[in-house]
């Protein structure tokens, strides 16, 4: 049954700071790391202009360097000390509720999108935050159930967004049907409804069509989605209906959502071949401003003029986002908000 007291807060609420894990040479970033620290760098620096960060640091990150970068910004930068396999903190950071008006973190289990990677260090690194009084003491509920923060779009007022792709896969949480898993939400997250999306993915994607790389709440009656507007690309049909289903979703009252298409950004490719999962739809909402990952493509320029359509009190700021595709995923996936009410005023 659904906790009408319990909340999860849309994106674009009030933010305390921003959580990042910081790349190391013990990563699958250790061929490409300076490219990689560099990207991270610009992402702190955009982030430490608005509002306070949060770094989580394995022991073989420079922490030095970390510290030096916090001084060229105006918000404070706390760095804590947690051994890390990756850097994915959207899925292994805090899901922030609130619960009467009290912000609690759940603490989801992270399976490295059902068990691709080896993810023991990042499902403890928020307990191990915590122990370090790096969210002052708010309280925190380890949930015995699998679930990323990239899976689940909140309009704030009680409606989720996710993909059947991700969260019905049978290498997440076997046990539960559709039902089983809509109670789970209601119970910790206050889902009064779930909008399951059934369609579009992203080649390279190794999260199972996470729904921030696909289609995101930018109001709660307002999505912005990926359209792939080329025939002969392979993701055009799935795409299509993709936006078909979006259609049929309508707010609470009844009313159709306000849909708005993303560009379709040139395709990427790794030195290999492969395909990388370049999306606009992976952009960040922080206090004044929308921070959205960029390829270094043609449709760059576009993507920015439809942010400042689409939140024109904030600015937009465009981050180079061309590196962290290689390892598969983009600016949101790298970091997670820690809303207000968690950290001391």
């Amino acid at each position: 049954m659904t906790q009408a007291n319990v909340i999860l807060p849309a994106e674009w609420h009030r933010q305390d700071a921003v959580m990042l894990t910081w790349p190391h040479r013990n990563t699958d970033w250790a061929d490409m790391l300076e490219a990689a620290e560099n990207n991270f760098r610009q992402i702190l620096l955009h982030i430490g202009r608005h509002q306070p960060v949060i770094v989580a640091c394995d022991p073989a990150v420079d922490v030095a360097s970390i510290e030096t970068l916090a001084h060229s910004v105006p918000h404070p930068v706390f760095v804590f000390s947690a051994a890390s396999n990756d850097t994915w903190a959207r899925d292994h950071g805090p899901v922030t509720v609130y619960a009467g008006g009290q912000p609690i973190l759940r603490d989801f289990t992270f399976n490295a999108w059902g068990g691709k990677f080896e993810s023991t260090l990042d499902n403890a690194i928020t307990r191990t935050l915590h122990q370090q009084g790096a969210f002052d003491g708010t309280p925190l509920d380890t949930v015995d159930f699998v679930l990323e923060g990239g899976g689940i779009e909140s309009d704030g007022q009680g409606t989720l967004l996710v993909t059947s792709e991700c969260l019905l896969a049978p290498t997440r949480n076997p046990g539960l049907d559709k039902r089983g898993i809509e109670s789970v939400l209601a119970d910790k997250l206050g889902a009064q409804r779930v909008l399951w999306l059934d369609h579009g993915y992203l080649a390279g994607d190794d999260t199972d069509s996470h729904i921030d790389t696909l289609a995101r709440f930018c109001s709660p009656d307002t999505i912005a989605y990926v359209a792939c507007d080329d025939p002969e690309d392979e993701h055009f049909e799935a795409l299509a209906a993709m936006k078909a289903q979006l259609e049929t979703f309508c707010t609470v009252d009844g009313t159709p959502y306000n849909l708005v298409p993303l560009p379709w950004p040139d395709a990427c490719y790794s030195e290999d071949g492969e395909r990388l999962p370049a999306t606009y739809a992976n952009f960040l909402v922080i206090n004044e401003a929308v921070l959205v990952p960029t390829y270094g493509v043609p449709q760059d320029e576009a993507a920015l003029t439809i942010f400042r359509e689409l939140f024109p009190d904030r600015a937009i700021e465009a981050i180079n986002c061309r590196t962290l595709i290689e390892q598969h995923g983009s600016l949101h996936c790298v970091t997670m908000q820690i809303p207000e009410g968690v950290l001391p005023q």
